[in-house]
């Protein structure tokens, strides 16, 4: 599929025949006019799902006809009435016969339809660039109700699964929301209409977020270079707006180090810094994995991956371990949403900033595997594990914040534990994670404590003793 829709309807006619005609193939042929039917349906509920109809899906609906088939002749005020009559998904009969010959069989005919039907809807999804959420629940809708008419025939599983959010690639408004209604001015001339929507949060300025990376616990190595790069950043603006020459500068960044030390906060605050000094629109942090940018099919991690860099456009977008996307050899889907970040990383320098971020070894690697990864990241900002020390400082933050208060019994125990934590820790050392499982798992025992009570005191309901957060081995 392609990652953008530049076909023509003719060329789509050829897709729509190629997926329908290996079904046929099954020995189905007699089902072609239902089928057309039954996908012009389908073709119209998806759209129905994006908020409305234009010329090119009257275009596209055009060509939803099998081989020996007479051509549809929609109009669009036809086609939009159609879609009005769309509403939930209905298997078709013809396909409740498929299922149960299949049961009667041991044939998986219904299943092969199942994919058939899902790779139709995803090409005709895509007419507008982008697959919606809309149109993609509805995707899934069709793919699940036809999927529980095999499960009640008892028709045998099919090897391969299919899961159609797999294809979800867009959190992109809906066609309704690009194009918001018109109305009418006293003129005749047409103005869009007027929202009331709340006022928009303000955004911290330059001061208070620094106040607020300044108030992180520990990195204080991460802590001066941030602050380095804003000043490096400052002087290049005054630079150009003196026109004196700047040396090109990559701005994407490499975060090592374990999970839990603080990666994600510092790259929220990051965009939010470059936007308070307008080196990014917005600042916002669009935060990914492997699993929200590598789709299970070909053609559409390209696409999957475009829809999450046009979320980020005008902030950051963070990647957390990246390197998987490199791990899974030559023919692995992961390789296509590099080399699409690649191009994005340059098509979009001006208002874009990728942070890619995981275990330091993996990461290394990860960079040092492909020339274009080296060119534009490097900048690497290394996050160490926290010592016992830190790490009792964030529980401490964490009950002050929370209205809870250590004893100095339960101040002494739990400097202890966290200095065990930390010498003790190994390849699995959670860091901040494992503070605030510590401070969760904390909450329910002292509550199972002062429940037992019979008439707790606030002081009593704000007591941390040693025996709410140690297990019995630990005390």
């Amino acid at each position: 599929m392609p990652t953008t829709w530049n076909r023509s309807p003719e060329e789509f006619h050829k897709i729509y025949v190629a997926n329908t005609e290996a079904f046929y193939r099954l020995g189905r042929a007699e089902l072609a006019p239902e089928m057309d039917e039954f996908m012009t349906k389908c073709a119209l509920g998806l759209w129905s799902r994006a908020g409305g109809i234009n010329q090119r899906h009257v275009d596209m609906a055009n060509q939803i006809y099998s081989r020996g088939q007479k051509q549809p002749q929609w109009l669009l005020w036809t086609l939009t009435s159609s879609v009005c009559e769309t509403d939930v998904f209905l298997p078709p009969v013809f396909y409740w016969n498929l299922a149960e010959t299949d049961a009667k069989r041991g044939t998986e005919t219904s299943r092969t339809f199942i994919r058939m039907l899902t790779n139709i809807l995803l090409y005709l999804a895509a007419v507008d660039d982008d697959v919606t959420m809309g149109e993609a629940e509805y995707i899934t809708e069709c793919a699940d109700r036809l999927t529980a008419v095999c499960d009640t025939n008892g028709v045998r599983k099919s090897r391969e699964a299919l899961n159609p959010l797999d294809y979800v690639t867009s959190a992109e408004p809906s066609f309704v929301d690009k194009h918001p209604p018109q109305t009418q001015t006293s003129g005749g001339e047409a103005k869009p209409e007027i929202k009331n929507d709340a006022p928009e949060e303000k955004k911290p300025s330059l001061e208070e977020l620094m106040e607020q990376l300044d108030e992180l616990v520990g990195l204080d190595e991460v802590k001066k270079d941030v602050k380095s790069l804003i000043n490096l950043i400052k002087v290049r603006k005054l630079r150009q707006e003196n026109d004196l020459p700047v040396p090109p500068m990559s701005l994407h960044m490499v975060f090592m180090g374990n999970p839990g030390t603080g990666k994600t906060t510092v790259a929220r605050l990051v965009g939010g810094l470059y936007a308070a000094i307008g080196v990014l629109s917005k600042g916002q942090l669009i935060e990914v994995d492997r699993s929200g940018l590598v789709a299970g099919y070909v053609g559409q991690t390209a696409l999957k991956t475009q829809e999450v860099i046009k979320s980020a456009l005008g902030g950051v977008l963070f990647i957390d371990e990246a390197y998987s996307l490199a791990s899974g050899g030559e023919n692995d889907f992961g390789r296509e949403a590099i080399e699409t970040l690649l191009k994005a990383m340059e098509d979009h320098r001006d208002d874009l900033i990728v942070i890619v971020a995981g275990y330091s070894g993996p990461m290394e690697k990860f960079i040092t595997s492909n020339p274009g990864l080296q060119s534009r990241f490097n900048k690497y900002f290394f996050f160490p594990d926290y010592n016992g020390e830190q790490l009792l400082t964030m529980f401490r933050t964490r009950c002050d914040k929370n209205g809870y208060k250590l004893t100095e019994e339960g101040e002494a125990a739990a400097k202890k534990l966290f200095d065990e934590m930390y010498e003790e820790r190994d390849e699995n050392f959670g860091n901040g994670r494992d503070v605030r499982n510590r401070f969760e798992d904390m909450v329910v025992r002292q509550s199972n404590r002062v429940a037992a009570m019979e008439a707790p005191t606030k002081d009593d309901l704000m007591a941390v003793l040693p025996e709410d957060f140690l297990d019995e081995d630990e005390e």
